[in-house]
This record gives C-alpha cells, sequence and structure tokens, in this order.
C-alpha cells in the first residue's frame, strides 16, 4: 500500500488565449472545476496505476469538500484520515493558455492546518518497504516529520520538490527519492540544463538517494548511487500539462509499491504523464492503468 501525505484542493481552471503578463487582463474562454491538490493527484494516480492508495490530509468544511474529494472517493482511494477542519478547503486557480502551458496560484485553506501530529498518523504502522509520498503545498514541518520517521522505520520517501520552497534544499536530502522538473532541479543544486547529468550524478552519490528530473516531452532522467538513466515521453501535442508531473508521480510510487525496477517504472510513469497531456484538468487527465499498458505496446 501506498501512504500519500499532503494536500487536496479544489481547481478552479480557466482558459485564455495566452499567460498574463502582471497588471495585465488577457481574453479567456471556458471555466470548469476539478478536483485537485499535489497530494490527492497523486494519490489518484498511484491509485490508477493498480495500487492500494491511503491519503493524509486535510479537507475543510465548505461546499468545496465533497467536489475536491469526489474522484478520489470513487476510484476506491482509502480516505478514512482525512480530516474535515472548520473553514474553506485549499483552492487551485490556474490558468492554461492554448499551447497547453499553465500558471497556478494556490490558496491553501484546509491544508494549512497540517502539522507533525499528520505526519505521526501517515507513519503510523509503516515499516521496512512501505511507499510514502510526499510533495509540499502543506506546512514543511508536516513533510519533515514524516522523512525524518521514514527514515528511522526504513520506508521508502518519494519527495516531489513541487512547489519549490526556501526550505526544499534542507528537508531533501532526508527523502530516499526525490523527484523535480529541470526549474526545481536548478534551484536545488544551482545547476543549468547545460550541466543536468553531472549535477544529478553529484547529487545523488553525495546524498546516497535517487534522484529524478522530469523534463516535459523530453522524458525524464534519474541518477542513483550506482549510475544514471533516460527514459522517453510520447510524442504528442498536448492539451493541457497542469497534471502531469503528479500523474508521473503517483505512477512512479506504484510501479516501486508493486515491484519494478526504477527504470521500468519511470518508463510507465513518463508515458502515463504524457497521455495526462491530452485532456484537460489534473485528476480528470489522469488515465488508467490499461490506457498506459495499450501506449507502452
Amino acid at each position: 500500500m501506498i501512504t500519500v501525505l499532503g494536500s487536496t484542493n479544489l481547481d478552479l481552471i480557466g482558459t485564455v488565449s495566452r499567460i498574463p503578463r502582471p497588471g495585465e487582463t488577457v481574453p479567456g474562454k471556458d471555466f470548469s472545476m476539478a478536483a485537485g491538490g499535489k497530494g490527492a493527484n497523486q494519490a489518484l494516480a498511484a491509485r490508477r496505476a493498480g495500487a492500494e492508495v491511503r491519503m493524509i490530509a486535510a479537507a475543510g468544511s465548505d461546499s468545496f469538500a465533497g467536489e475536491a474529494l469526489k474522484l478520489l472517493r470513487a476510484d476506491g482511494v482509502d480516505l478514512s484520515e482525512v480530516r474535515t477542519v472548520p473553514g474553506a478547503t485549499g483552492i487551485a486557480m490556474i490558468f492554461v493558455d492554448t499551447e497547453g502551458e499553465n500558471v497556478i496560484a494556490i490558496l491553501p485553506g484546509a491544508n494549512g492546518t497540517m502539522g507533525p501530529a499528520d505526519a505521526d498518523a501517515a507513519l503510523a504502522g509503516l515499516g521496512i518497504g512501505s511507499v510514502l509520498m510526499l510533495q509540499q503545498e502543506i506546512p514543511q514541518a508536516a513533510t519533515e516529520r514524516a522523512l525524518e520517521l521514514a527514515r528511522t522505520r526504513g520506508v521508502i520517501s518519494i519527495l516531489n520538490t513541487a512547489p519549490f520552497l526556501p526550505t526544499t534544499a534542507a528537508i531533501a536530502e532526508k527523502a530516499s527519492i526525490v523527484i523535480a522538473n529541470e526549474t526545481e532541479f536548478a534551484l536545488l543544486t544551482g545547476a543549468g540544463l547545460d550541466r543536468l547529468d553531472a549535477a544529478m550524478t553529484d547529487w545523488a552519490k553525495a546524498q546516497n538517494q535517487t534522484v529524478i528530473v522530469t523534463l516535459g516531452g523530453d522524458g525524464a532522467r534519474a541518477a542513483t548511487p550506482g549510475g544514471s538513466f533516460a527514459v522517453p515521453a510520447l510524442r504528442i501535442d498536448p492539451v493541457d500539462t497542469v497534471g502531469a508531473g503528479d500523474t508521473f508521480c503517483g505512477y512512479l510510487a506504484a510501479g516501486l509499491d508493486q515491484g519494478l525496477a526504477l527504470e521500468a517504472a519511470m518508463r510507465r510513469a513518463a508515458t502515463a504523464a504524457s497521455l495526462a497531456c491530452l485532456r484537460p484538468g489534473a485528476q480528470p487527465a489522469i488515465p488508467r492503468l490499461s490506457e498506459v499498458e495499450a501506449a507502452l505496446g
């Protein structure tokens, strides 16, 4: 089983002709609402990849909470430890342009109430070989506590460095596996894309850790203390890239939980992330395992 400690949001999505610059108003077209939050997205992706998934999160007492948890519940994610707190559910406000690129603002709501006690709940009963998935849309005290507990108990901890925070570099060293996009990895190490392979190798050896960098249409690369490799993405015309990174993380965690080797798990995850770009939204776009296996041939 995979345990996810993280955020759950309702996404408010507007399509626009192009991403506005500061102070600029641009015309838009469609508006929609969809369940989201990086923690919830990754939990749903892992579930659709065939894993049993348990979610530790907080939702508000407002009318948005039911919608935010709707797809997780429908797909059978264990929500028994999602706390309901007074006030607002977390909100993500998303603009998507005609090329599928996006900008996102997060209003944490109930996610901001998460703390070390939630980390204790997440790690309860977990032991050697269990998989814990973390992101950075809840307070870092909860994430850091979970990473520390995971290390002492032999739990495989996967930290996605989004959204990147001033404290990310300090806590990233405590994870078993770090997943970053190229921008986040540059912030983590100070190395640009021209030094990506060398910087990944240096990081993996220095931290005795696996580091994975996702590269959009160019797939993903991994470095471990013992070596490095790359996996491709599908060649597609993206509709919306908003859920791709979370899909990759969830599918990767599921693959490792199911006993796949890292390269095979990454190849499946990169394919799933590509397919997620073919539909709008975050959770609604996450493909099911049968779709991914068909695309892999």
